[in-house]
This record gives structure tokens, sequence and C-alpha cells, in this order.
């Protein structure tokens, strides 16, 4: 073998950078409703409910947002900055054109959650599961998603670079014009590519996972498959 021919085997794999999430001792929160535009730090809103409450362009900085109900919760263009949430729950969640960095979402059920137009980077989700997640024209840098369950996710005209999918279920996704780089779909344990089978340039699969995409493949380039005639 070559040593170009070496280097193209010994390639690493898609990694992500984690976010490194240190909480300092956090004060309740003890307000009644969110603000617009407002400056959260250090702040504890366990157990909140923040159903229907709007927070645009607020900015939340080392905060821990646990168990709190976020139904219809508008926090577009919001700012979520070393934060840790924990079980959040809710139908209908705003955060288009939010910005989340260093940010941890753990065992969360949603729905409907609104990102389009966000900025994603250190990010990491592990367990739950979200439904209808509108990720559209995102930026995704540096994410991780763990072991959670993703049905019908919208990511059209994403931007993914250093994505990584361990252990997901990915149902009914939606890659119409991604754009990817250094994007590791190889533990997904089921692959369910609705629209945009012909986005994955940049991705890596495993050779199990392309034998269960080879028909969609074929059929994105006009080839039939059918059996010998007797």
């Amino acid at each position: 073998m070559t040593t170009r021919g070496r280097q193209k085997a010994g390639k690493a794999q898609p990694t992500a950078r984690l976010p490194e999430v240190r909480l300092p001792p956090l004060r309740p929160w003890t307000g009644a409703e969110l603000e617009r535009e407002g400056d959260y730090d250090g702040v504890d809103f366990t157990g909140a409910d923040l159903a229907g409450q709007t927070a645009s362009g607020a900015r939340f900085m080392d905060c821990g947002i646990s168990r709190c109900a976020l139904d219809e919760t508008r926090l577009t263009r919001a700012r979520l900055l070393d934060c840790v949430l924990d079980g959040v729950h809710g139908v209908g969640t705003d955060l288009a054109e939010a910005t989340l960095r260093d940010v941890e979402l753990r065992d969360a059920r949603l729905g409907g959650t609104q990102l389009h137009g966000a900025v994603l980077e250190r990010v990491l989700v592990r367990g739950g599961k979200i439904d209808y997640l509108n990720l559209r024209t995102a930026t995704l840098k540096d994410v991780t998603f763990e072991g959670c369950v993703l049905a019908e996710a919208d990511f059209g005209g994403a931007r993914l670079e250093r994505v990584v999918f361990r252990d997901c279920v990915l149902r009914r996704v939606d890659f119409t014009a991604v754009r990817m780089k250094d994007v590791d779909l190889r533990t997904v344990t089921e692959l369910d590519i609705a629209r945009g089978i012909d986005q994955l340039a940049g991705a890596v699969i495993s050779p199990s996972q392309l034998l269960d995409l080879a028909p969609a493949f074929a059929a994105q380039i006009g080839v039939r498959v059918a059996g010998r005639e007797s």
C-alpha cells in the first residue's frame, strides 16, 4: 500500500467536541414571568411552568432548566450559553434563530420544537424523544445526539459540521438540501430517511446501513432493481 493509501485508510472518523458545562451555585428563579430581552445569569429554573411565556432575545447563561414545562414558550433569538436543560417537556417551543452554545439537553420530551435558522455549537442531546423537530436552515457544529429518538426531524437546508448521531433513532428524517461535513451516522439504530437521500455526501455510514439504503440510492439515480427472469 502506498503512503497516500495508508493515510486514506487511517483517516480519523468524524468526532464532535462535547460541551463542558460546569454550573456554578445557582439561585432559584423567583420571577412570575420571563421577560423579552431578559438577562438570566446563574438561575435555577427547576420545576418552573414556563408554558406560554415569551422571552424573545433573552440571554440565559450558566442556568439550570430542569423539569420545566415549555409548551408554546417563545424563545426566538434567545441565547442559551453554558446551560443544562434536564427533563424539559412541551409542545410548540419556539427557539427560531436562537443560539445554543455549550448546552446539554437531557431526557427531553418535546414536540414541534422550532429551531429553524438557529445556531447550535458544542451541544449534547442525550436521551429523550423529540417529535417534528424543525432545524431548517440551522447551523450545527460540534453537536452530538446520543441515545435519543428524533421522529420526523426536518434538517432541510441546514449545515451540519462535526455532527455525531450515536445510538439514536432517526425516523422519517428530512435531509433535503442539507450540507454535511464530518457527520457520523454509523451507530444510528434506525436510519429512516424520508427525503434527501442524495445529500449524504460528507457523512459516514456503516456497511449494514449501506445495504439497507441501497434501494433508495438506486431509485435516486434511476436504477430499477429486479430479479432475473427464469
